[in-house]
């Protein structure tokens, strides 16, 4: 009886053609066994037409050994790695008379198989396996023996370059390794080695990338500079030197570090961008967005306590606006009309939109939601589960900007007309994907109003949005205005859009609730998520004032910090947890948590601290004042310095410089039950005076309702 093996690594686009050569296989009296590396129920196939058997496995289920060989292999040689290590399939390879791979992903390890069985015939396709059948199987002595000595040959030969490849791979991996780069001799050699005279670029770019990340992680900061400074000075293709520059700063931040040539490296990508920009956009756009990545990377502005880009605007963001390719991002493509008034015939139609976060939105909607003169739409991107993939993709807006036109700005098209036709206006909360997205098209005379919050303008995205499509700009404080014209110049000059200063939207009367006496002693903290909230300020401050008094404690609201986003947020949250093992078991500081009802968290709070690194508002500390809580503002290092900042923001008396003045500030507010009281009172009545809804609503006003 004739033994056949059917190896398919997909589920037949056609599974019935399959079914058929079975059924004449089984009809020519063969035996048949199919191997599939996919759930095998798939196919719905009679047992009784052949033995069928899965060798699809789970990802966890998967050793390490054999994790590490997959992640290195060539896509054909994978279902090999799986298929050798089955004793069912390779017993069936080793007696079968056909092997038989139906799809090109199988090839390999049909051939493979043949490698060992050169007594059977192997073949690529279905009909071409029923021929073979049909002419018979069995090859001649001689051509046996032929094939075996030059499979044994060619077997022997591959396993020995492939042993010898993994051992001399083996032997640089550890000699390059981390133990050897932290050693003075170690680091000596390979940062010199990188640079010897005839290595290849490719050759010369991943032996310094490794040598590179190793002296990282050893601590070797400076040799790790030296091997990419020397490799860089030996590499000619541009390319080749973006790469290693970009891997070598990816490796310092993976580690919590500003890169010592991160300019450097965001340069090469922007000179590869400039270079492709009129024979390869696509590749140009990738470009791009490598540069983007690294300049927006999080460890640079978010997970540590300051920001490149807040030193130096114009110093950090040169090398974009020296390259071409990158001021096509941001070039004024101008609109077919200018925006019409607001119409008096018919309500007016707003257009509110967002992705994905709509928290600042709530009192604007309800606002204009009940008024009759008014027509209010909601539209969150990400609520259309068929198009949401469109708002996440930079790269493909990239790639449209340096193009001018592609499919993927067709898409957006579809998408964004009929809402810019329905709509007199479309305010976009959060200068990011949708921002950039409905600047895209011509607006028409749809007006445009973009509002940009803080962590916007340490992102891309502002700088894909094309402002000769914007009418007005919206900020909630003088200082975060001053950061993004800074930031992104285009939103001054004649052309530019109207600016606009008004306070965030809140609800603030509700927060007014009785304090118990306790309070007067609790400081509190609205929200810690973030390295850029910096509590461990707020717990110097604390140290300060049990050292005079006991009593007073630290309540922490909210998320715990999230240490998961990156190196840097770990290096902070592990002091953060030192401070706290000190200071919780005494009850020093309690974690309350989470929690849906401020108002009542903050009834047991008396002083209320902002000791953020950054603010663009700080709606939490704003939300304590006006529940009675004492005020107590750290000058926001960003922004201290500056024309505005939290000591224009705020009253004078509620700003301080250092923890010590903290101190000093709450003994005074909360000497006696009395003096507490009263300074909560009036921080309250400022706050509901300036911030609260019923009066900012009248600077909305004029922004919607008036032309």
């Amino acid at each position: 009886m004739t033994t056949v093996l059917i190896v398919a690594s997909n589920v037949p686009a056609q599974p019935a053609v399959l079914t058929e050569a079975l059924e004449r296989f089984k009809g020519r009296g063969a035996r048949v066994a199919v191997a599939c590396f996919f759930d095998a129920a798939e196919l719905e196939i009679d047992p009784a037409l052949a033995e069928i058997r899965s060798f699809a496995v789970p990802k966890e289920q998967i050793d390490k050994r054999l994790r590490t060989a997959l992640g290195r292999a060539p896509a054909n040689r994978k279902i090999w790695l799986h298929a050798q290590r089955s004793g069912w399939l390779m017993k069936w390879a080793r007696t079968a008379d056909l092997l038989v791979a139906i799809d090109p992903r199988s090839v390999h390890t049909v051939w493979e198989m043949a490698q060992r069985n050169v007594a059977a015939s192997a073949c690529y396709g279905l009909v071409p396996a029923l021929r073979a059948l049909d002419a018979g199987v069995s090859a001649p002595v001689t051509t046996r023996l032929e094939r075996q000595v030059s499979a044994t040959a060619a077997r022997g030969v591959r396993g020995a370059r492939r042993a010898a490849i993994s051992s001399a791979k083996t032997t640089l991996r550890k000699a390059t390794g981390q133990k050897v780069m932290g050693t003075p001799a170690g680091a000596w050699l390979w940062t010199r080695a990188v640079s010897a005279p005839k290595i290849p670029d490719r050759y010369r770019s991943k032996l310094a990338a490794r040598v590179h990340d190793s002296a990282v992680r050893a601590g070797r900061h400076a040799e790790a500079a030296r091997a990419a400074t020397a490799a860089v000075s030996r590499i000619t293709n541009a390319a080749t030197r973006a790469e290693l520059l970009t891997k070598a700063a990816q490796s310092e931040l993976a580690v919590g570090r500003v890169p010592e040539r991160l300019h450097d490296a965001i340069s090469a990508q922007l000179t590869l961008a400039d270079s492709l920009l009129r024979k390869d956009r696509k590749r140009a756009a990738t470009a791009l967005s490598n540069a983007w990545s690294l300049a927006s990377n999080r460890v640079l502005h978010f997970d540590r306590l300051s920001s490149p880009l807040v030193d130096d605007p114009a110093g950090y963001l040169a090398p974009f606006r020296a390259s071409e390719a990158a001021r096509l991002l941001s070039a004024p493509r101008g609109r077919s009309v200018p925006a019409a008034p607001v119409p008096s015939g018919r309500p007016l139609r707003i257009l509110l939109a967002t992705l994905i976060n709509d928290n600042f939105l709530h009192e604007i909607r309800q606002r204009y939601e009940a008024m009759p003169n008014v027509e209010v739409r909601f539209l969150d991107l990400d609520d259309d589960p068929a198009r949401r993939s469109l708002a996440r993709s930079g790269s493909s807006v990239i790639e449209h900007k340096l193009a001018g036109h592609t499919p993927y700005g067709e898409k957006i098209e579809e998408w964004l007309r009929p809402h810019l036709d329905w709509a007199d206006t479309v305010f976009i909360d959060w200068c990011q994907a949708t921002a950039a997205l409905f600047t895209m098209p011509d607006p028409g005379d749809t007006r445009i109003v973009i509002r940009l919050h803080s962590f916007e303008a340490f992102n891309f995205w502002p700088h894909l949005v094309d402002f000769s499509r914007v009418d007005d700009v919206v900020f909630v404080s003088d200082h975060l205005r001053d950061l993004s014209t800074a930031v992104l110049p285009q939103l001054l000059g004649a052309e530019a859009p109207r600016l606009w200063v008004i306070d965030n939207a809140m609800d603030l009367q509700r927060y007014a609730r009785p304090k118990p006496a306790q309070a007067r002693f609790n400081l509190g903290m609205v929200g810690v998520g973030s390295v850029a909230k910096d509590p461990r300020w707020t717990i110097e401050v604390l140290r300060h004032l049990r050292r005079q008094d006991e009593r007073y404690q630290l309540l922490l609201i909210g998320s715990d910090l999230n240490a998961k986003t990156s190196v840097a947020a770990k290096q902070y949250a592990d002091l953060l947890k030192r401070d706290l093992a000190e200071l919780e078991p005494s009850g020093a500081v309690q974690r309350r948590g989470q929690t849906d009802d401020v108002p009542a968290a903050l009834a047991e709070v008396g002083v209320i601290v902002s000791s953020s690194v950054r603010e663009s508002f700080h709606c939490g500390l704003v939300e304590g004042a006006a529940s009675g809580a004492v005020p107590v503002v750290r000058d926001w290092p960003y922004f201290a310095g500056g024309a505005h900042g939290a000591r224009t923001l705020f009253p004078a008396d509620w700003v301080v410089d250092s923890p010590a003045q903290a101190a000093e500030r709450i003994l005074a507010a909360t000497a006696t039950e009395e003096d507490w009281r009263r300074s909560g009172q009036a921080a309250a009545e400022h706050t509901l005076k300036t911030w609260d809804w019923t009066v900012t609503q009248t600077a909305f006003d004029r922004l919607f309702l008036t032309d």
